[in-house]
């Protein structure tokens, strides 16, 4: 029977970098509000965020629930997926790894790429229309937002060339009958980002249960969204100003994450 180190035993704080270090404590973070806000899909989907300065990578281990995350067992990773510290305990999926390396590898501004297959974002991204201009929620995300059709597990070099032309420079992608996806230049943006998305769906999957006529926002209103959504969900005034919240959120929910 397979079995997973002892996760505990294993603390990185002074064996790495310092910006190392803060990278994995809000990627640790991340996983948790992940699985705080019931994203999670037990041990699969997968959020990448690249160490400041380096062409590594830090991804979750496999076989570790989202809140079994933590800052030190957080795998390193180059873009192959290749596991940089020899004495690394753990594995990664190399399978789950795929959509993150083409992210990163064409999308050099993005620091962290968020994955996931929520109920919500599958039913949207599997309707023809996709995501509709139904709430405020969907026009942060119709301001920057992509498709990318299924074609099976994204393992060859092919897709990932679709997938890379797809995302091009947008922050939010559907991806048809699979899940949904988001980059940003930091950890806290990427997840406001998917904070959006997630509840834009979740929201159009309960305005079409009802069965009446939805409202749908003009679209010379959404083409002005664009500057506000930057504005207000993006950098210091925006991820980074909901980041320091999140992070005293997971603290006091659990913090062994910063371990």
């Amino acid at each position: 029977m397979f079995e997973l180190p002892n996760i505990s035993n294993i603390n990185l704080k002074d064996k790495v970098s310092e910006s190392e270090w803060n990278t994995r404590v809000d990627l640790a973070a991340c996983y948790r509000l992940v699985a705080l806000h019931g994203w999670d899909d037990l041990i699969y989907t997968h959020i990448s965020a690249r160490i400041p300065d380096t062409n590594y990578y830090l991804i979750n281990a496999f076989g570790l629930t989202f809140k079994e995350v933590t800052a030190s067992n957080l795998v390193k990773i180059d873009i192959d997926g290749n596991i940089i510290d020899a004495e690394c305990p753990f594995e990664i999926n190399p399978a789950g790894f795929t959509i993150h390396s083409a992210i990163h590898a064409a999308r050099h501004d993005a620091m962290c790429v968020l994955h996931l297959h929520t109920n919500a974002t599958i039913a949207v991204a599997s309707v023809e229309d996709g995501l509709l201009p139904l709430s405020q929620y969907a026009m942060f995300a119709l301001a920057s937002l992509s498709y990318h059709d299924y074609e099976g597990l994204a393992v060859n070099p092919a897709e990932k060339v679709k997938l890379q032309n797809n995302l091009a420079d947008t922050n939010f992608m559907l991806l048809r009958n699979h899940g949904a996806l988001t980059v940003g230049k930091t950890i806290g943006d990427a997840f406001m980002h998917m904070y959006d998305l997630a509840r834009a769906c979740e929201i159009q999957v309960q305005i079409m249960s009802t069965g009446m006529k939805p409202n749908i926002v003009d679209q010379s209103i959404i083409d002005g969204i664009k500057a506000q959504a930057n504005i207000v969900h993006t950098g210091l005034t925006g991820g980074q100003k909901a980041w320091p919240a999140m992070l005293r959120r997971v603290y006091n929910e659990d913090p062994s994450f910063a371990q």
